[in-house]
C-alpha cells in the first residue's frame, strides 16, 4: 500500500469506521490512530491493476469476488488494512459491506515507505486470519514476488522474470511477465529486451 502518514488523536472505533465512509482520502486504523493513505506511483498502480484484472476475469461466476485498494480488511488485532488486491469467496461483509474479516489471498506491492509495515507488521497481522491461505508482496522497484502460504506453513517462496506463480487458494497461475505488464522498472526493461534479441 502507498505511504502512511501519523494521525496523533485518539478515536474510537465506531468514530473511525463512520468517518471513513465520507472522507474523500482512505485510513487505516492501528490501535485507535488513523494513518492517512497518500497516493501510488504509475507502477504501483499498474501492478495492482494487472493483478486485478486478471484475478477478475478468472473469477467470474464463482462465489470469489477480487476487490483493489478500496476494501477494508479486519484483522484479529482489531486494525483495519487496505491492501492493494484481495479476493473474499464467502460474502461475509460487515459495516455495510466496506469491511472483511474472511479473506482469501491478499496482496501488497511494496515501496520503500511502506516495506516494513508490510513485511512485518501486516505479515503477522493477516497470516492469523483463519480464512487466509495465500499473502503475496510485489517489489515495484524490480522483479521479484515473495508469496506466503497456509499450506507451506508460511514459509516463502520467491518468483522472477520467466517464471508462472500457482495461487493455489483460487487455482489460477500467472507469469510474473504478466503481473509486471507494463512496469518500466530495469529487470522488466533488460527481460522485454532479451525476448526481443532471442526472437531474432
Amino acid at each position: 500500500m502507498s505511504t502512511v502518514i501519523k494521525k496523533a488523536t485518539l478515536i474510537s472505533e465506531e468514530e473511525y469506521l463512520k468517518g471513513e465512509l465520507t472522507r474523500e482520502v482512505r485510513h487505516e486504523y492501528v490501535d485507535g490512530q488513523i494513518f492517512a493513505m497518500a497516493g501510488v506511483s504509475p507502477d504501483h498502480g499498474r501492478i495492482s491493476g494487472n493483478i486485478y484484472r486478471k484475478f477478475a476475469n478468472h473469477l467470474e461466476n464463482t462465489a470469489c469476488e477480487p476487490f483493489i485498494s478500496d476494501m477494508k480488511v479486519k484483522t484479529s488485532t482489531g486494525h483495519y488494512r487496505y491492501p492493494d488486491v484481495l479476493v473474499v469467496c464467502d460474502k461475509n461483509f460487515i459495516n455495510n459491506g466496506y469491511v472483511t474479516q474472511t479473506p482469501t489471498i491478499i496482496v501488497e506491492v511494496l515501496s520503500r515507505s511502506t516495506r516494513k509495515i508490510d513485511e512485518k507488521d501486516k505479515l503477522l497481522e493477516y497470516i492469523n486470519i483463519p480464512t487466509l491461505k495465500e499473502y503475496v508482496l510485489i517489489e515495484q522497484d524490480y522483479a521479484d514476488i515473495t508469496v506466503y502460504r497456509k499450506s507451506d506453513d508460511w514459509r516463502t517462496t520467491h518468483y522472477f522474470l520467466g517464471e508462472d506463480i500457482h495461487f493455489e487458494s483460487i487455482q489460477v497461475s500467472l507469469s510474473v511477465e504478466e503481473i509486471y505488464y507494463r512496469v518500466e522498472n530495469e529487470d522488466m526493461l533488460e527481460f522485454l529486451e532479451s525476448k526481443k534479441t532471442d526472437s531474432i
